[in-house]
């Protein structure tokens, strides 16, 4: 390997937004800040969390789940 070419591989603290914190090797700054990670992700816990922003939930079921009503009694 030729030296001075390649970047510091050094520690780093990693910090989810659920609380959860470790620490890896990388070339990136000193600290890493995640949204999401293997500990609340909904493919690894198994859980769905549904996030309902500006009531788009709602207003897909106001809109669409008339007419499923309607299609369900005729």
């Amino acid at each position: 390997m030729k030296s001075g070419i390649h970047p510091d591989y050094q520690l780093v603290a990693v910090s989810c937004a659920c609380g959860n914190q470790w620490e890896t090797r990388s070339t990136c700054a000193d600290e890493i800040r995640l949204e999401i990670c293997s500990q609340c992700h909904p493919f690894f816990t198994g859980k769905q969390k549904l996030i309902d922003t500006a009531g788009r939930v709602e207003r897909f079921n106001r809109k669409y789940g008339k007419l499923q009503e309607k299609s369900s009694s005729n």
